[in-house]
């Protein structure tokens, strides 16, 4: 398996993203529940605040299969974000994700 990070800049307003925000983090939910090794946030400005965005790292076959996974976010397909997909290799660090 490798390591996947999905970015993601909102480009709707707020009240049309936040349903859709909702049906994203149960979706994440839903891959959780069935082994998935996804974690997914909000980006913050420096005051902590949401910037907008959001990332989403997790584990997939090859890239095919990340867009193909991504493919089905709601905040993708419902045009509320611009986004990009990237592999990623861990390669110093302390994060254990597994």
């Amino acid at each position: 398996m490798a390591w996947f990070i999905k970015t993601e800049s909102f480009c709707q307003p707020r009240a049309l993203v936040t349903p859709h925000l909702r049906e994203h983090l149960a979706w994440v939910g839903e891959l959780r529940n069935r082994g998935e090794i996804v974690s997914s946030g909000y980006r913050v400005d420096a005051a902590g605040q949401p910037g907008g965005g959001g990332l989403m790292i997790f584990q997939a076959e090859d890239y095919a299969a990340a867009e193909a996974l991504v493919s089905q976010d709601p905040l993708i397909l419902s045009g509320c974000v611009t986004w990009q997909l990237q592999g990623w290799i861990p390669s110093v660090g302390d994060i254990r994700l597994v």
